[in-house]
């Protein structure tokens, strides 16, 4: 099976006030962060974004919609991409999440289901931090032609999707970072890992 990853970095980073996947945690970009836990997770990389990411040896994929649509529009053009290279499996996480867990995509990969494996945990589902079968490029599409809403959560439960539960020790993995308040925690959790 072959897994192709992908980093979604195509949000407006409006609460930041800043383009998030820039900022810093210990002298390195949550982008550098993202790229250096999922690399290893799977056979070849790319990010989402819709701005220009200078001196990154990856491919850049922007939405595949117009207009701004959401992480849907990233996973839409993921998956285009993934079919490209002959991938079974998209994994995608977000960019704002520094501590996601390093056997994700194994982890993921482990349930047996035709449809989208995404993690959870605490109870709450993380929808981007998900492996796509390639073979929803055509109804995700369709869906984004057509739905009054551009939600994640929508789109999984109308395809199918299983969950995978993550332990939340010594905190939630799937922490994210919307806020300099929340990056400041941020840097309070990795000085706690050291």
């Amino acid at each position: 099976m072959k897994t192709v990853g992908v980093i979604l970095a195509g949000g407006r980073s409006s609460r930041m006030g800043t383009d998030k996947a820039l900022v810093e945690i210990h002298g390195v970009s949550l982008l550098d962060r993202a790229i250096g836990r999922l690399s290893p997770q799977v056979d070849a990389l790319a990010i989402n974004s819709n701005v220009s990411i200078a001196d990154r040896p990856l491919p850049i994929l922007p939405d595949a919609t117009a207009a701004f649509d959401g992480p849907l529009a990233g996973v839409l053009a993921s998956l285009k991409w993934a079919t490209s290279l002959g991938a079974n499996h998209l994994a995608t996480v977000a960019v704002d999440t520094p501590f996601f867990p390093l056997d994700l995509v194994r982890r993921l990969a482990e349930i047996e289901t035709s449809g989208i494996a995404l993690a959870r945990s605490g109870g709450r589902s993380h929808p981007v931090f998900a492996l796509w079968p390639v073979v929803v490029l055509d109804p995700l599409e369709a869906f984004l032609e057509k739905a009054e809403t551009r939600r994640v959560m929508t789109f999984l439960k109308s395809y199918g999707y299983e969950s995978v539960d993550f332990l939340e020790k010594p905190f939630d993995p799937f922490f994210n970072i919307n806020t300099p308040q929340d990056l400041m925690a941020a840097v309070e959790m990795e000085t706690s890992l050291s």
